[in-house]
């Protein structure tokens, strides 16, 4: 009895010591998000970019993944916009700082560069777009003073490559979202190619010697140079005061020897001096160009860079004796689906 007894306590051991020693069934595997799925693992990136035409293009290479915010108002001179102190504490929390830059937001600039939280980045669109030899100098930008002309973005293709840049600059700092940046890209491209093709027809209508641009400050210089416009003067110098007597006087003359059917002013600008040069020489004066600050407002389909320069084009161009129907195939609207987080300054 005793030894049946030890026995059986002898298998009950032996089979306890090798369930003990048996290896554990592994644990199922993870399941991951797919690769394409946007990062929830962190909040969007702070981003943060000075005139609308900046703020517009990084709004539709960021869409929904981006919380973007906007400094300079629209409606002001940029030139000599001084950010109030209380943009300090939006600068101090951004990811991303877009600036023109070419000397277009100094104080901006220096606001930025005081507040810049660590690990941070001010990326200046304009330098890396055109070299110093591309600079564009003219009456209200003057060699002499060092500062080329600032505005870029009235050529579509200098402004495509700002959303290059900003592609870019996204994607590194948010990976995850890469290949959703690149395809609202590749989407402003197409739109940028139909609008440069646009242009291509609709500048040719006008009649070769009225392709003359008289504005009152300067911002068609590299859109000029590209499609064929010759841009013949502007009033404001380059102090951004009002021009002189002898200068209002000596670009009454030449609109009169060049024959240049009509001038253009616009709101952020003073206009009485740009009416008496109409006045004075016969042209006809219009004072709905804009240089920065986007037709409609937040929310609506024109409130758009792309939405600006087609405005812009059909007020020049029939003014010149050119046919602007052309820009009616642009597609002016936001290139991604979904409300944006994009705030601009009013």
């Amino acid at each position: 009895m005793f030894y049946k007894l030890f026995s059986a306590l002898l298998i009950a051991l032996a089979a306890a010591v090798l369930v003990a020693c048996s290896p554990a069934a592994p644990a199922p595997a993870p399941t991951e998000p797919p690769a394409s799925s946007p990062s929830t693992s962190s909040s969007p990136l702070n981003v943060v970019s000075t005139v609308s035409p900046i703020t517009s293009v990084v709004e539709n290479i960021g869409g929904t993944r981006i919380s973007l915010q906007g400094v300079v108002p629209e409606g002001v001179n940029s030139h000599t916009f001084e950010p109030a102190p209380s943009v300090a504490a939006t600068l101090s929390q951004a990811d991303l700082i877009f600036l023109n830059g070419l000397f277009l937001e100094e104080p901006t600039l220096e606001m930025a560069k005081s507040n810049l939280k660590a690990g941070a980045s001010i990326v200046s669109l304009g330098e890396q777009t055109i070299t110093r030899d591309q600079w564009q100098f003219d009456f209200s930008f003057p060699e002499e003073l060092g500062h080329p002309n600032p505005h870029l973005w009235p050529d579509p293709i200098l402004t495509l490559r700002y959303a290059e840049i900003v592609r870019d600059n996204l994607s590194a700092r948010d990976p995850a979202n890469a290949d959703y940046y690149s395809a609202n890209y590749d989407a402003f491209a197409a739109r940028i190619a139909t609008l440069d093709a646009a242009i291509k027809e609709a500048i040719p209508t006008i009649p070769p010697e009225n392709r003359k641009l008289l504005t009152y400050h300067d911002s068609w210089a590299y859109f000029a140079d590209r499609y064929g416009i010759t841009v013949v003067g502007a009033a404001q110098p380059e102090d951004f005061s009002e021009p002189s007597a002898k200068e209002v006087a000596d670009l009454i003359t030449q609109i009169q020897t060049e024959g240049i059917p009509a001038v253009f002013g616009s709101e952020v600008f003073p206009n009485d001096i740009m009416e008496t040069i109409a006045a004075e020489s016969g042209a006809t004066y219009i004072d709905e160009l804009s240089d920065d600050d986007l037709p409609g407002g937040p929310g609506d389909a024109d409130h758009s860079y792309l939405g600006l320069e087609v405005a812009n084009l059909r007020i020049i161009i029939p003014a010149l004796g050119g046919d602007a129907s052309a820009l009616d195939e642009v597609d002016i609207s936001p290139v991604f689906e979904g409300e944006s987080n994009a705030v601009y300054p009013q």
